[in-house]
């Protein structure tokens, strides 16, 4: 058998993760000074972590290292377990590159070690989608050669639509200009958000008000919720369970038997989408363009 790994940008439940048996990297965070893991909330309160935010604390990030990533696969490969990496989007994140360069360098000595590196071109709960594709496919006893070209020949179906309260963190993060934010706060702008075929984060609708913002998240899950209605549906928050809980039942009142679960965001996402930020995940009938 197969070993599946993630990271901790998928923002599934870390008890999911453990009862599935899927093996965990963390990311890094500073939050004022102070440097912490991203242990899905095993040591930091996730709460008090959004209240920080909505106050204003603009988090910093730090990416998995080579080393990091040599030490958490290298267990497996001497153990000559087959293992699969199921990763946040290298279009946004250095950390897949390092995953590969770590792999390159375990098979220099275990050349006949097998290390899949996944790059899911998503985040958040997004890369959590595919993560619990990559488990039911697992558990069905699917090989480990078809479980990769599955979740390769995918992945691009996977729709990832969210919204922000505030444009001021995806700026800090260099996500969008300094006009954009400035303006986008001004005229009360409600930025609709995906992320590209690359793995990028893009701008794709504007709209005044929050609860049109929303409305939107609800059409597009609707919309792809035709190709499976059978399909869950992963609805995520940095905070604000109230908007996340609005947008469920806007889906429930056109689709009552939809399968929706609400999350949080996790540490890692939500230091770059500030307080607030409500996104829908949902695979659908074609690859997004």
């Amino acid at each position: 058998m197969y070993q599946l790994l993630t990271d901790s940008a998928c923002d599934l439940p870390l008890a999911t993760l453990k009862e599935k048996d899927v093996g965990i990297v963390s990311f890094h965070f500073e939050v004022e000074g102070q440097q912490l893991t991203d242990d899905m909330g095993a040591s930091y309160d996730i709460e008090q972590f959004y209240a920080q935010i909505k106050q204003g604390v603009m988090p910093n990030t730090a990416q998995i290292n080579i080393g990091e990533y040599v030490n958490f696969f290298k267990p497996y490969v001497e153990a000559g377990t087959p293992i699969v990496y199921v990763g946040f989007s290298g279009g946004l994140s250095g950390s897949l590159s390092s995953a590969t360069q770590a792999k390159a360098i375990l098979l220099e000595d275990h050349p006949a070690a097998v290390i899949e590196v996944i790059d899911t071109l998503a985040a958040s709960a997004g890369e959590g989608r595919l993560v619990l594709e990559a488990i039911r496919l697992r558990d069905a006893g699917t090989p480990l050669a078809e479980l990769v070209a599955w979740l390769n020949a995918n992945k691009l179906r996977l729709q990832q639509w969210f919204t922000v309260d505030s444009l001021d963190y995806l700026y800090h993060g260099g996500r969008v200009s300094r006009t954009a934010a400035t303006l986008g706060t001004l005229l009360n702008i409600k930025p609709l958000l995906d992320v590209d075929p690359a793995g990028k984060l893009r701008m794709v609708g504007k709209v005044r008000a929050r609860k049109k913002a929303l409305s939107a998240l609800a059409e597009k899950l609707l919309e792809a919720l035709t190709s499976d209605p059978t399909q869950p549906l992963l609805i995520a928050t940095s905070g604000d369970w109230p908007a996340a809980e609005t947008v469920r039942d806007l889906v429930l009142a056109k689709a009552p038997d939809a399968n929706i679960q609400i999350g949080p965001i996790g540490l890692t996402i939500a230091s770059h989408t500030g307080f607030g930020c409500v996104a829908a995940f949902v695979m659908g009938a074609a690859e997004r363009q």
